[in-house]
């Protein structure tokens, strides 16, 4: 039996956020058993702790119900809070596919109230196929220039003009999905706060609570289109359409000609706690 956590994400109350799973010791599971126990979970990323070497404190894998990601960002916020608990950590270093993932956690009272994590610093381009996505989003046009971002997965940005035309997307999904294998944020700041959804068809993910590996890039778009300025926090709210709202908080440390630093943050609350029969 091995034993695991789940944990809402980028919240402070249960039954909202984002939820991940976290398999405490996945020593000596095969891949294809990760890969299974993440679908018969389904939820948007499931994770599976590993000794770590060197300077992290643990490995992480992480899952979709349908394929492996490098690097994510609830998961990896959500793991730190439950390994930060258990080991007593300030700061919980993860090794993911991307590279190590610091996560500096707050406490209040002695129990953990928010994480910030140092991101892998995104690469962007130009998205070539910018007509068929507004179609298959059933959008005539973006705001900004559509670039993909890349940080470990892979998303897109549309930027609209305001929340309602975000709320009222009806997204073809099987269209999106045949696009490639990538995240799709649409999303319209407003006085530095930023309504987004975000759609993945492609990794298992029809759409998601809260995309923390798509903040931080989110953040870096703005800043490198002048929506925001270098060094400012904006606040991230996405999931209300699904039922599941989430707060997140990205800041990008730099500028247009040289990223320094990508933090996101938010909270993350333990809502389960069980064992699963896996070898």
């Amino acid at each position: 039996m091995r034993a695991y956590v789940v944990a809402d994400v980028f919240t402070d109350v249960p039954l909202a956020g984002n939820p991940a799973a976290v398999f405490l010791d996945a020593e000596g599971l095969s891949i294809d058993t990760m890969q299974r126990a993440a679908r018969e979970l389904n939820l948007s990323e499931t994770v599976f702790v590993l000794r770590a070497e060197g300077d992290a404190d643990a490995e992480v894998r992480i899952f979709t119900p349908a394929t492996e990601l490098p690097f994510a960002g609830h998961p990896v916020l959500g793991t730190a809070f439950v390994l930060g608990e258990m080991m007593g950590l300030e700061v919980v270093r993860l090794a993911t596919g991307a590279g190590i993932v610091p996560v500096a956690l707050t406490r209040r009272d002695g129990v953990i109230v928010d994480g910030e994590m140092e991101q892998p610093l995104p690469t962007w381009e130009p998205f070539e196929r910018d007509e068929e996505l507004l179609d298959a989003l059933g959008l005539g046009s973006a705001r900004l220039p559509i670039e993909l971002y890349d940080n470990g997965p892979r998303h897109v940005y549309v930027v609209l003009g305001d929340e309602d035309e975000v709320a009222a997307i009806t997204p073809d999904l099987g269209a999106i999905a045949a696009l490639g294998a990538f995240g799709v944020s649409c999303c319209a700041i407003s006085d530095g706060h930023v309504k987004t959804r975000m759609f993945a068809p492609a990794l298992g993910v029809a759409e998601d609570p809260a995309t923390g590996s798509a903040a931080g890039p989110l953040a870096v778009h703005l800043a490198r289109h002048g929506e925001i300025a270098f060094g400012r926090q904006i606040e991230i709210r996405q999931g209300a359409e699904i039922g599941r709202p989430s707060t997140l908080y990205a800041r990008v440390d730099g500028d247009a000609t040289r990223l320094q630093r990508v933090l996101v943050g938010g909270s993350a609350v333990v809502v389960a706690r069980g064992e699963y029969a896996l070898d």
